[in-house]
């Protein structure tokens, strides 16, 4: 895992570097010391608009709240990576913390074919929802499992998690949005398809669920599939009927919101 913890370190430093640089010229021209370049008047009108300047959107995670709530996310971000540093590696992970979670996700599953001495192509990952924990108990944990990880800070669209029947329900009302329990993410061996009982539902980092492949071959915006229990069919003659009241309802799972 040292690997992914450097590599988002270098990302998150090209970011801190071009802000700080960014920020010092814009200084300098409202005083009249270098030249407003149009580049440094849309830096500073998006500064006064409470918007995250392009310059800064261009090197960094991928986001869509105002800069206010963004400065607070970056903050919490290197707040988890400095701990991670000084602590070492975390009993839980808060994946939203990631600038691409996808590397932390094959470190997970590079760590336990390594242990095992098992193809890594061979395995994928099994979701337990540990929904016998409260909010203040999941940060009370205080040993890590021995294979595999704990994750935090997801969000539901669409449903919500019932703790007491252990599968996915319909939304409260007014709920836009609902927290998903920690997760502890399994790796398994060959693992069969579940085809009834499941819907595999999409993880995305922002709202906006759009995306481009990146040039390591992942999308910007989607992370994985993760599997979710779902109550049986009212339709017993058809089973698939139990899968399509989510899909319609377009359930998916994201690691940030707007605010």
């Amino acid at each position: 895992m040292n690997t992914v913890l450097c590599q988002e370190i270098i990302r998150y430093n090209r970011l801190l570097f071009e802000m700080r640089d960014s920020l010092i010229n814009v200084k300098k021209a409202l005083k009249g010391e270098v030249v407003m370049s149009e580049e440094l008047e849309r830096l500073s009108n998006s500064l006064f608009n409470n918007q995250v300047p392009k310059l800064w959107e261009n090197k960094g995670f991928l986001s869509l709240k105002p800069l206010a709530s963004w400065i607070q996310d970056l903050n919490e971000r290197i707040d988890f990576l400095n701990n991670w540093i000084k602590g070492g590696t975390p009993i839980i992970f808060w994946i939203s913390r990631f600038f691409f979670p996808q590397a932390f996700l094959t470190g997970i599953l590079q760590n336990y074919a390594r242990k095992h001495v098992i193809a890594i192509d061979r395995l994928q990952f099994d979701f337990m929802i540990l929904d016998n924990y409260t909010n203040q108990e999941v940060h009370e944990i205080s040993t890590r499992p021995e294979d595999g990880c704990y994750l935090f800070g997801m969000f539901l669209e669409g449903a919500r998690w019932d703790s007491k029947n252990h599968v996915l329900a319909e939304s409260r009302k007014k709920e836009l949005y609902s927290d998903v329990p920690l997760v502890q993410l399994l790796p398994r061996v060959d693992k069969p398809k579940q085809k009834e009982g499941i819907y595999n539902c999409p993880v995305y980092k922002v709202l906006s669920r759009a995306g481009t492949l990146s040039t390591t071959g992942h999308s910007t915006n989607f992370v994985m599939f993760m599997d979710l229990p779902i109550p049986p069919s009212r339709d017993a003659k058809d089973p698939r009927d139990a899968k399509s009241v989510w899909i319609k309802a377009g359930v998916a799972i994201f690691l940030a919101l707007r605010y």
